[in-house]
């Protein structure tokens, strides 16, 4: 029985302004309803799979925990990482994990956010990449290349094995010649960071290639703490465990690596332009989504979230709205939108960092106003979900319902509030809003006074954890 391994550290980079440090791409719904996360954990529906270990950095992990519950994914692991430390330190973890718990089958590590079209052609290239793996060999998915891309790295396939071939050596992106070069051989593939390894041929291969990483690794998990239902390694050994990837660390330098060749349609969905290649297109080869009309245009990526977008005349551009930013760019230019959100954040624009919609563990909230001395907040709470029971210093706040029956305390008195009704938490007084229901509360919260940051919030107890 095999053991996904979900890689879902990723930092909400390259897919800017739809993507943010606080809600990476892996969790944002860009191909259909489903979030891209949503669509890797469900490539393992009809196969012989143990239940996941899914690793994500510590500020996601309640998206994470939504998301698996939405999937009916039960039993998972998440295991958190206070900092990215690369694709090596994660998979070492999970090994580790895997090998102490008895899990002694192939460790299946996928990340989160890439794209496949053919999820059959996947499950028939990993029945092959698993007989490697129990074989002994640490394998990886050759993607075969439909391009001459010079953004992916390369596999050179070497002699064949069962179903695949030993990898003869591993290329960094490539310059535009040698990537044609590599094209015309027929024997190089995109390096699709997918892996099948058994946890103890992984570990082995750690200590003999990257031993610090590992012994580092072993350090956090022996000292890991369980924190409601997730597993925090121990921070200061995990901090101190080299950054590293698993290709660099391991795969370039052990003579066990093998490679699968893998046809599915796979992206790593790494830029606007390679989105665009993913989605469906209209007649003319616009990718549309959200409130859009485009007139005499060909070759657009438009993603409208909140008002009407519309053009006319124009051709290969990617052009994103969101409530608080709008993205314009050449399509093909989209590969250095990394350059324009460092400058951002050098600037301290929010925007980099903060979606429009902030999502808690209780449901979310949008501002839909603010001044100097008030704002006003759109807020959602999940059935049966808390707010911590907390107070402020510098605001009062006005609650109204909108849907939904709130269960309000306000120092020793809790009462309910209904649809059309409001109650009014006075500065200094300690509360706490409740959904006793089976739908979703839904309110309009005016804030009011001298300071209205999100740090005004003094919690005096919380059922996630949070300080």
């Amino acid at each position: 029985m095999m053991t996904p391994v979900i890689l879902a550290g990723g930092n909400g980079v390259r897919l800017w302004p739809l993507s943010r440090r606080t809600r990476p791409k892996q969790f944002l719904a860009l191909e259909d309803d489903r979030s891209l996360l949503a669509r890797t954990l469900s490539r393992l529906e009809g196969l012989d799979v143990a239940p996941p270990i899914v690793i994500c950095h510590e500020s996601h992990r309640f998206l994470a925990a939504e998301q698996l519950r939405q999937a009916g994914i039960e039993g998972a692991t998440l295991l958190l990482e206070p900092e990215g430390r690369g694709t090596a330190p994660a998979i070492a973890l999970a090994a580790l994990l895997a090998h102490g718990e008895g899990r002694e089958g192939p460790l299946l590590v996928l990340p989160s956010d890439h794209h496949l079209g053919d999820d059959d052609a996947f499950r028939d290239a990993l029945a092959s990449a698993a007989r490697l793996a129990e074989a002994g060999r640490l394998v990886t998915f050759g993607v075969v290349p439909t391009r001459a891309e010079t953004g992916f790295g390369y596999l050179q396939a070497g002699e064949p094995l069962d179903g695949g071939f030993v990898v003869a050596r591993f290329v960094e992106k490539p310059e535009a010649a040698r990537a044609e070069a590599f094209l015309a051989t027929g024997d190089h593939y995109w390096n699709s960071g997918i892996f099948v390894l058994r946890p103890a041929a992984a570990l082995e291969a750690l200590a003999t290639h990257a031993p610090a990483i590992l012994d580092a690794c072993r350090e956090a998990l022996a000292g890991a703490t369980t924190d409601l239902d997730f597993l925090r390694p121990a921070q200061a050994a995990f901090l101190a465990c080299p950054a590293d990837s698993i290709d660099v660390a391991v795969m370039e330098r052990t003579d066990r690596a093998a490679m699968v060749p893998l046809e599915a349609g796979w992206s790593d969905i790494g830029s606007w332009q390679a989105l665009w290649e993913v989605l469906p297109h209209d007649a003319q080869e616009n990718a549309l989504r959200g409130d859009v009309i485009c007139e005499a245009s060909r070759g657009l990526l438009v993603h409208a979230e909140s008002r009407l977008v519309a053009t006319l005349g124009v051709a290969d551009l990617v052009i994103v709205e969101t409530r608080d930013a709008v993205l314009v760019t050449d399509r093909t230019s989209s590969q250095a939108l990394r350059g324009l959100v460092e400058r951002l954040e050098a600037s301290g624009r929010p925007e980099t960092r903060q979606t429009p919609t902030v999502f808690r563990p209780w449901g979310h909230y949008e501002t839909v106003d603010a001044g100097e001395r008030h704002q006003v907040k759109h807020i959602t709470v999940k059935p049966g979900a808390r707010l911590s029971l907390q107070l402020h210093h510098h605001r009062a706040e006005h609650w109204i319902v909108v849907s939904g029956t709130a269960r309000v305390t306000l120092d020793d008195e809790t009462f309910l509030v209904g649809e059309n009704e409001s109650t009014f938490i006075p500065v200094g007084r300690v509360h706490c809003l409740e959904n006793p229901g089976l739908i979703p509360l839904e309110l309009i919260e005016v804030q009011s006074g001298s300071y209205l940051g999100e740090d005004d919030i003094v919690r005096l107890n919380d059922r996630y954890g949070r300080e």
